[in-house]
């Protein structure tokens, strides 16, 4: 597989919200559903979705960084040694690749198994005539493939680093030949807390443009993802993907969720926050008292339990409410007089 930092277009230091946004614009580009006068729009796919697979994953991601870091060395070394002018002292006899080791520790030789045609091409008959004034003596042919033998001992044993490149590459390939789905398809749902609340069902459009409407599972938070099985792309000859939908609850209102937990911000006049009081708001599910006590300054937070958002098990999150100290718009005489006369020690 070609570089799959190059295939996505991102650079190799990006995260992950950087290379899933890739992955959504070249698959819309490439989609075969969209070039369907380019006979490698599927293969370009398939590649496409293998890349942002790779990348996906920290421990596949940081293995490919590795083995491709330990290729590039190994090439500034090689190329050091060839500006230098130096050859290594015993350089090897036919040295061993990388493919070539593995291929041997799997049970399969290529170039003993290219050796073994010829040397049946050549059968000795029991009772075959000589031709010319010489006869075919076994001693000889011992003789001449004794050097090969030696050749194979003398071959040097790859590089670590390149053993381990290859034996990615062949896992990598039995991988993409036997994985026959199409990558999931990354997606999010803007949802309100009230639709949390209620269980609301939202309509998403797939990419095959067909509308649908996913219901909001219970206990569901900001962050959650809810997969949607074979609603994916659709690639001829592969299994249709998922779409996994990230759910993101709105936090630009009054409102906003922390876990199970919704968080308000209340404010108080300064007369309030030093008699307290008692006042009622709107909460997404309805209407909630609160109770300030006396003296409460704008680190305090109210707690209302079972006002939250529900979870599986039939209980509820609590209703956190911030107080906030806040002044009139327009100075107050009375509150200034009153705080004149304390600050110089004049008591009304």
């Amino acid at each position: 597989m070609r570089d799959p930092y190059a295939i996505l277009g991102v650079r190799r230091n990006a995260g992950q919200e950087e290379i899933k946004a890739a992955w959504r614009s070249v698959a819309r580009a490439v989609h075969p559903d969209h070039n369907q006068d380019d006979p490698s729009a599927t293969e370009r796919f398939a590649e496409a979705g293998r890349a942002y697979e790779l990348l996906r994953d920290p421990v596949r991601r940081s293995r490919y960084d590795w083995v491709r870091r330990e290729a590039e060395l190994r090439r500034m070394e090689a190329m050091k040694q060839k500006m230098r002018g130096q050859e290594p002292d015993d350089e090897p006899v036919g040295a061993e690749t990388a493919e070539e080791a593995i291929s041997r520790i799997f049970g399969v030789d290529p170039q003993a198994a290219a050796a073994r045609p010829s040397a049946a091409a050549r059968p000795v008959e029991k009772n075959a005539p000589s031709v010319g004034p010489f006869k075919a003596e076994p001693a000889a042919e011992m003789k001449q493939e004794q050097p090969k033998a030696d050749a194979m001992v003398r071959r040097s044993i790859a590089p670590a680093a390149e053993l381990v490149a290859a034996i990615v590459q062949r896992i990598r390939g039995r991988i993409t030949k036997t994985a026959d789905k199409v990558p999931d398809l990354a997606i999010d749902i803007h949802v309100s807390i009230e639709d949390v609340i209620e269980r609301a069902r939202v309509p998403v459009e797939l990419p095959d443009g067909e509308l649908i409407k996913v219901s909001i599972p219970v206990g569901a938070m900001d962050g959650q993802t809810i997969r949607l099985k074979e609603q994916g792309y659709r690639v001829a000859g592969m299994a249709r993907g998922d779409v996994v939908a990230t759910l993101r609850i709105g936090q630009d209102g009054p409102f906003r969720t922390r876990g199970l937990d919704i968080v308000t911000a209340l404010p108080l006049d300064l007369q309030n926050a030093v008699l307290g009081c008692e006042t009622t708001i709107e909460a997404p599910n309805g209407p909630v008292t609160v109770a300030i006590p006396a003296w409460s300054g704008s680190d305090k937070s109210i707690r209302i339990a079972g006002k939250g958002l529900p979870d599986a098990s039939g209980q509820s999150g609590d209703l956190v409410v911030e107080l906030r100290l806040v002044l009139h718009e327009k100075p107050d005489d009375k509150v200034m007089d009153l705080m004149r006369s304390q600050r110089n020690g004049l008591y009304l």
